[in-house]
Order: structure tokens, then sequence, then C-alpha cells
């Protein structure tokens, strides 16, 4: 075994530090000395521990998240579930209908609705609701005292560990029609009034209600980011006498611009799924009009509806856009000098 030495000179730091590998693998080694890089071989010898240990979840990834996507195949039948007990029976016995299904879909007027209606829940979202985790974050990290810190950010965060049924349930008591909101105003001469079923308002609400449920979990990425930036930048621009609004605009955000491109390349990427447990638990009150969006959709028309072969073309679509969503934000990070989701 060679073992590397530490140089004491400056004629021996120039030297390149050897890596150890064992006897048997030492001819490839110094064939991969020149270039600089090691064998796959090499690689892999080196790396067989945490390989090891990242096998149990590469496994769940492919059986839960990837073996599934040959599902999809219904979208080009019209499924039949109940021809068998066994899915891959059905499957296979399925009448095969070519594109009829995507041809119904660009046909349909209610799923056209329910493009618009995510889009701009989306647009409303990435407006009114991302900035707020950087700006809670950099409010928080600006607090001097610890323990009013950790305070902080405990009422912040408890939201996010309540079901959605229980944070529709806290809404509707305050603005729904026999809410406090309402009875307020009608004590005071006032008619009452109802946001929980209102379509021109639906938008907004559910925008309101992330903020509240998932602002504050959304901040931890941004603490450990700001946590990241030496402490010596801060002194070093407040000796150049930069002030707290300046270190911020100078110091803070561009360490938060790196992160802050990477999530919003992957909320892009995940633009057409706007909260499926949320809108359908307050869909009926709103109506399809208003409140049907991609994934209720298709939830209806596969669930519901029993038509399969439909909902899975509907779904396949969004999974084709929202992947060119994604490739498109992050060409927009690389030329805006950041990484993105992955490196060029």
């Amino acid at each position: 075994m060679a073992n590397s030495t530490v140089p004491r000179s400056s004629a021996e730091a120039s030297t390149p530090v050897k890596i150890p590998v064992a006897s048997g693998d030492a001819t490839v080694a110094r064939k991969e000395q020149g270039s600089g890089r090691l064998s796959l071989r090499l690689r892999f010898r080196r790396d067989r521990v945490l390989i090891l240990m990242t096998l149990p979840a590469v496994l769940l990834v492919l059986v839960f998240n990837y073996l599934p996507i040959l599902g999809n195949v219904v979208a080009f039948q019209d499924y039949d579930p109940y021809i068998s007990d066994n899915g891959i029976v059905s499957i296979l016995h399925s009448p095969f209908v070519g594109l009829e299904n995507f041809q119904r879909i660009f046909e349909d007027a209610a799923f056209w609705n329910a493009v618009q209606n995510t889009l701009v829940l989306f647009i409303i979202q990435l407006v009114l609701f991302f900035p707020i985790p950087v700006l809670l974050a950099l409010l928080i990290n600006s607090v001097v005292r610890p323990r009013v810190r950790a305070v902080a950010q405990a009422v912040l965060y408890l939201p996010h560990f309540f079901s959605w049924v229980l944070v529709i349930a806290v809404f509707q008591q305050m603005f729904g029609g026999a809410g406090m909101l309402s009875q307020l105003l009608r004590q005071n001469g006032y008619d009452g009034l109802d946001i929980m079923t209102n379509p021109d308002t639906f938008a907004f609400l559910i925008t309101a209600q992330s903020v509240w449920k998932d602002a504050g979990w959304g901040i931890i990425v941004f603490l450990a980011a700001l946590a990241s930036v030496p402490t010596d930048h801060y002194e070093a621009a407040a000796m150049d006498g930069a002030g707290r609004w300046r270190r911020m605009w100078h110091v803070t955000l561009p360490a938060l611009r790196p992160v802050i491109a990477l999530l919003l390349v992957l909320r892009v990427g995940d633009a057409l799924t706007v909260g499926f447990e949320q809108i359908l638990l307050q869909r009926d009150g709103v109506g399809t009009n208003a409140g049907e969006v991609l994934d209720t959709f298709v939830w209806w028309n596969g669930v519901r509806n029993q038509d399969f072969g439909y909902a899975a073309a509907a779904g396949l679509i969004k999974g084709v856009v929202s992947i060119g969503l994604v490739l498109a934000a992050n060409k927009i990070a690389h030329l805006m000098g950041e990484q993105g989701v992955y490196e060029k």
C-alpha cells in the first residue's frame, strides 16, 4: 500500500499527492495518473460503502416511482380494470385505441378550463407565495437573540404539521358564511361575507392557505444557506462602511441566489401541481369553473367516472409538459450563471 506524504518544503509542495491504491491496481493507477482521473473500477472500490448504503433508497425509488411509469400504457387503451383481478392481465387484454384518448382531451372544454385554472393558481402562488419564505428567512436571520429566533421558527413551522382538513376548517371558521368575520360585520350593520365559496377570490384563498401552512417550513433551506455564509464577509462589509441594508443586498442575497434559482426551477417544473388535496376539499364549494385543476380533473375522470384511459392520457400530458418546463427553467438558470438542478 502506497501512502501519501505531507510536503515540508516548496519543492515538495509542487509534487502531486499520490492516491493510496492497492498493489493490484497500481498499473491502472499509473495509467490514470497522467489524465488526473480515476477509472470506474477504482471509483467503485473507493465508494463501495456509500453505494451499498444508497442501494435501499435507489430500490425504493425504482419500485415506487419509476416502475409505475410503465402503467402509462393505459393512456393508449380503452382500459378496463375489471377484466381480471390482476392489473397486468387487465392491461394486456384491454384494447388499444391509439391516440383517441388524447384527441378527446384536446376537444374537451373542461380540460382546457382545468389547465387555465392551474396556470392562474401557479402564477399567483409564484408571485405571492414564493418570495415569502425568503423574506421570513432574512427576518429571522436578522434577529440577534437566539431564544427569540427559536420561538419565531417554532411558531412559523407549526402549521406545516396540520392536515389540509384542519387548515380548511380553520379558514372556514374565520372566513366562511357563519365565520368570525361575517359575524363581526353583521354585528356592525353590514352584510355577511363568505370568502370560502366565492369563485372570484378562490385563487387568492388557496394562496393564503398555502402561505399560512407552508411558508414557515420553506424557510429551512434558506436559513441553512444563510448559516453557511462566513461571518468575515459581514465584518468586511461593515468595516467598509456598509449598513444593514447594503450588507443584506451585497452579502446575504448573493449567498441565497443559487438556492433561490434551484427552488425556482423546481417550482416551475411543479407548475401543473398546485395542491390536489387542498383543492379537492373545496372544489364543490366554489364549483368546477373556478375549482377544477388538472389533478382534480384526472381524479374525477379516472376514479369517479371510471374512464381510466382518458385520465391517464391527461396525466401523461401533464407529466410531459412538466418535464419540458423543468428543462426550460434549468436552461434559463444556466444562462444566468446558476447551476440549477444539474450542471451543464
